[in-house]
């Protein structure tokens, strides 16, 4: 199972954009874990995600998520301000599943 977790200031915004992203991968008839933590809480989590996605209003974290999770093979991506902004569920976990299936 794919875990894709998706960080912003206080993980509070990108609530409704996991059960979107949670709904898109449902009709893919993907099994796939999406959450959403506090940039505070993201260390926490890296031993356990396939995928690090970041708000866009946190998109200057990018440099510094990239070096903590070098050598795990982790992608770390920054969503799509207009898809982020519209809740584009299937178009934020699209762009994570190409990224992840190369």
């Amino acid at each position: 199972m794919k875990k894709i977790m998706l960080v912003c200031s206080a993980g509070m915004s990108t609530s409704l954009l996991v059960t979107k992203m949670e709904k898109a991968a449902e009709q893919r008839g993907e099994e796939i874990k999406i959450f959403a933590v506090a940039e505070a809480e993201a260390r926490n989590h890296f031993e356990e995600i396939d995928i690090l996605l970041l708000g866009p209003q946190v998109r200057f974290l990018k440099g510094k998520l990239e070096k903590q999770l070098a050598g795990k093979g982790i992608p770390v991506q920054v969503i799509d301000s207009m898809d982020y902004g519209t809740m584009n569920g299937e178009a934020v976990l699209g762009k994570a599943l190409q990224s992840l299936d190369g």
